[in-house]
């Protein structure tokens, strides 16, 4: 019972956690938005979505990332034999994917209180890509904790199949942005 009852946090504070992620960036993204806008409204914008950054990766996102990974790696110490199974060895290296992505968010995080109100420097496609990231790797995840095997197994049509969802959700990225500018000309 108490496996089930870790594995239970784990997964709860996995969903806390790529939540925050989901959001902090879409705030680089409001924060990168506010370019063209008048100072005034530029100046409150960007202060409110600072603060806004600020709490979630302190109060949410961090701290549901470290018992995320507590949580995990008491599950692994309960059942090593996941430590023999190649579907696991996957899941451990889209770990360190996800573990690069919090890198960066957090260099984000740290670029965004140094700016003191000024431009963000990534252009606001890079950050509505980096934006899905996340996703990518949430669905990676999943799909290989749920599979399984499997996963080893069908690795080249689930590879396939996530070619066409990054290539799905990059398009639309790329058509809602285009459409953003068009409405703004």
């Amino acid at each position: 019972m108490l496996y089930t009852v870790i594995k239970a946090v784990h997964i709860i504070f996995m969903v806390s956690y790529f939540a925050g992620l989901f959001y902090l960036v879409r705030l680089f993204v409001y924060y990168k938005d506010t370019d063209d806008f008048q100072e005034e409204k530029k100046k409150i914008l960007r202060e409110q979505y600072l603060f806004m950054t600020r709490r979630l990766w302190n109060i949410i996102t961090v701290p549901a990332g470290v018992i995320m990974l507590l949580s995990g790696l008491t599950l692994i110490i309960l059942n090593f034999g996941l430590m023999k199974t190649p579907w696991f060895h996957l899941k451990l290296t889209f770990l360190i994917g996800l573990g690069l992505y919090h890198y960066w968010s957090w260099k984000q995080v740290l670029k965004m209180k140094t700016l003191a109100g000024d431009t963000f420097p990534t252009a606001n496609i890079k950050l509505r890509q980096a934006n899905e990231i996340a996703t990518f790797i949430l669905f990676l995840v999943v799909f290989t904790v749920i599979l399984k095997s499997m996963v080893i197994e069908y690795w080249w049509q689930l590879l396939a199949g996530f070619a066409g969802l990054v290539m799905a959700i990059m398009l639309t990225v790329k058509l809602v942005n285009r459409n953003k500018k068009k409405i703004k000309a």
